[in-house]
């Protein structure tokens, strides 16, 4: 509740703006106003009911809820306050917190967290960090009027993710009127009283109204007492698990972001039935991390699933790429200024489907079906053989003829 639904409530609120604009060339005549507060108290209510749920649903599974912060005192013992809890099991999965660097001025920068929460919204806004959190929330300002910059120490953003994807987003960002400034960091934040001055480790320097830094995120493991009880931590304080999410006290477990492998919610769901499954079911089950996909709702958002193009070609000899770029049909009407970009990786030594990519309207949803096919090895003939629906942009998928060969 602190991320994902939260954000995505925002998402959809600031795509309105492309909404009503598209709808323009298409007869409706609008001219419609936003107003944040109501949207942020909106998205509260939401939340509150979302809580209220899952308070009810540990209340009919008798689950004795302690609310407060959980300290370890041995391996079989949580103190909660004044409340002392012993358990034969231990599952710790507290997650991670927003990460901010140690330079001057780093006290008036905001993170995702209050980001969620602003009581207005600003003219001009700074994002610093080229994740995926930094791009969400630079589309959702730049989607309701702000004048975004983002900030970011690689050349492009979402670095891990295909390069084709990268750029293309790149691409999308900037035709949003979304100012890049790659290659760099903020080195100080002066307080200038009507505004902020950002100085830049290139020189440069820049005034806006508000900073935010999307620049990571670190488990929160502090002051758990995990060292009292020897569970042990890596370089960067996440906790040591195996493949049965179990740490090194054989008898306490973690999952999630705390851990620090793949920071989703659904991967965290999926470790947590397994610790259950194991432990109480007699059904010994381990999370396969294999082809797991994921999305990024920028504006336009990306889907992916399996490997990028540079990890395929390290991988296997030879990799057939295809790929599509196209205007949308929604768009030859709207107008608007956004291409769709779709991108299949394949085996060549066994037409093996590896890797699939995409960036434009609705390619989350899109990519979660491809998701299924991909686990269960599908291959090129496989989605050559299927039947597109027509009109639509997933059909693009099983229409896709056009490859390039590449070797390693």
């Amino acid at each position: 509740l602190r991320g994902c639904i939260p954000k995505k409530l925002l998402i959809y609120g600031a795509h309105y703006a492309d909404h009503f604009e598209d709808a323009k060339n298409y007869g409706w005549i609008l001219d419609p106003q936003h107003d944040w507060p109501t949207l942020v108290d909106n998205k509260n209510t939401e939340l509150d009911r979302l809580s209220g749920i899952y308070t009810k649903i540990l209340s009919n599974n008798d689950v004795d809820l302690h609310e407060g912060r959980g300290v370890l005192a041995d391996e079989h013992t949580v103190e909660v306050g004044e409340n002392t809890i012993t358990s034969e099991h231990i599952l710790i999965a507290v997650g991670g917190w927003p990460s901010m660097p140690d330079i001057p001025g780093i006290e008036h920068a905001i993170s995702s967290n209050e980001a969620l929460e602003l009581p207005s919204l600003p003219k001009r806004m700074v994002i610093v960090g080229g994740g995926y959190i930094a791009v969400e929330f630079a589309g959702i300002f730049a989607g309701l009027g702000v004048e975004v910059t983002n900030i970011l120490r690689a050349d492009t953003v979402l670095r891990g993710f295909d390069e084709d994807i990268r750029l293309s987003l790149d691409k999308e960002m900037n035709n949003r009127g979304i100012n890049i400034v790659s290659n760099t960091m903020v080195h100080s934040i002066a307080d200038e009283g009507a505004e902020f001055n950002l100085r830049l480790e290139n020189g440069e320097s820049l005034k806006t109204d508000l900073i935010m830094y999307a620049t990571g995120r670190y488990p929160n493991t502090a002051n758990l007492g995990l060292e009292n009880i020897g569970v042990q931590l890596t370089e960067n304080g996440s906790i040591k698990v195996d493949e049965w999410n179990r740490t090194t006290v054989p008898n306490i477990y973690a999952v999630g972001d705390v851990t620090d492998r793949i920071q989703l919610t659904p991967v965290a769901i999926q470790e947590g039935t397994a610790v259950s499954e194991t432990l109480f079911n007699n059904n010994p089950i381990q999370v396969d991390y294999g082809d797991v996909p994921t999305a990024v709702f920028s504006n336009p958002p990306i889907g992916t699933v399996g490997l990028t193009e540079v990890e395929a070609r390290e991988k296997f000899d030879r990799v057939d790429i295809y790929d599509s770029r196209f205007k949308p049909l929604l768009h030859t009407l709207s107008g608007r200024d956004e291409n769709t970009y779709m991108k299949m990786i394949v085996d060549a030594n066994t037409n093996r489907v590896i890797g699939v990519h995409m960036l434009g309207m609705d390619a989350p949803e899109i990519i979660q079906g491809i998701a299924i096919a991909i686990k269960a090895g599908a291959t090129k003939a496989h989605f050559d053989g299927t039947t597109g629906i027509h009109p639509s942009a997933a059909e693009e998928f099983v229409t896709m003829r056009s490859r390039r060969k590449t070797q390693r």
